[in-house]
């Protein structure tokens, strides 16, 4: 179900790398440059509500490689959160940026952190929606390059996910905890109709595990090593809800970012999808902006 929102964002396409990247825009093209980075297995239509709110901003939202109608990666490729990195860089030189606001959600926030730890001069400030940075694990790498290794096997040989109709994949995502407005405002760019039904548009070795993943003391690393001010915003049913192990990353957040606000704002995961949600949240987005100078 398209809002109105999203009727209003203009389709765009980019090629970085030999990677075609699709997206969408928001705002004036002379506005405060925004880089909006989505969830894991979402896409750029995930801001179709926030995105027009933020008034005064050029926000520009790829559909990260893998996802969304963004061209999938080689084969003997990874999707590692730090593999974006050089390609988010190459967009930003594709549109004369010399640096932006990083606007990210989940997954896409902690992509964000990776790079504003390690691009500081190329970031003006940083807002992070019910996510941080990424959660650290124990040091068993091994155990880890294991799971990567078969999942990728697996996740390449398995037969493509498919939904009679975009009302099923609706529904999964309501079983996984989705509210039914998310699965509607994804469905139409998270799906193609092919003879045998609609078939999920994201790579499936999306689905694997990383090769590597950080430990705590990297993780803190990265907090440590970002400069620009950070507003982090989370959902009062979102990840902490779920997942309470994740406070950790926000509290030592607040511990090692100079320049660190945090927000509770009513919703789920996805509560930047909510209308009632998007509004504040454009608003405290804004001001955090204006107050840091840097709109």
């Amino acid at each position: 179900m398209e809002t109105e929102q999203a009727a209003e964002a203009e389709e765009c396409a980019w090629e970085v790398d030999g990677l075609r990247f699709a997206g969408l825009a928001w705002g004036p093209e002379d506005g405060t440059p925004v880089l909006a980075l989505h969830g894991w297995m979402d896409h750029a239509g995930s801001f179709a509500e926030l995105a027009p709110r933020l008034t005064g901003c050029r926000v520009m939202a790829p559909d990260l490689s893998g996802q969304g109608l963004s061209g999938h990666r080689a084969a003997h490729a990874t999707y590692n959160i730090w593999d974006d990195l050089p390609q988010l860089v190459g967009l930003l030189d594709l549109w004369d940026w010399d640096d932006c606001v990083l606007l990210g959600h989940s997954r896409g926030a902690n992509i964000a952190s990776l790079f504003a730890a390690a691009l500081p001069e190329a970031v003006r400030a940083y807002v992070a929606l019910d996510s941080l940075a990424p959660q650290p694990i124990g040091e068993d790498v091994a155990a880890t390059l294991r799971a990567f290794v078969q999942e990728t096997r697996f996740r390449r040989s398995r037969p493509p996910r498919l939904f009679e109709s975009p009302g099923d994949y609706i529904r999964r995502r309501g079983d996984k905890g989705n509210a039914e407005r998310t699965g509607e405002a994804l469905a139409a760019r998270a799906l193609v109709e092919t003879p045998h039904g609609f078939r999920m548009r994201g790579d499936p070795r999306l689905f694997a595990s990383s090769a590597v993943k950080l430990s705590q003391a990297q993780v803190e690393s990265v907090l440590r090593a970002i400069r620009s001010p950070v507003l982090n915003i989370w959902a009062s049913e979102g990840t902490l809800h779920l997942r309470p192990e994740n406070a950790g990353v926000a509290e030592r957040g607040a511990e090692l970012i100079e320049d660190y606000a945090r927000l509770e704002l009513p919703g789920d995961h996805h509560f930047h999808l909510d209308p009632a949600t998007a509004e504040p949240m454009a608003a405290a987005i804004l001001d955090f902006l204006d107050r840091k100078g840097v709109r």
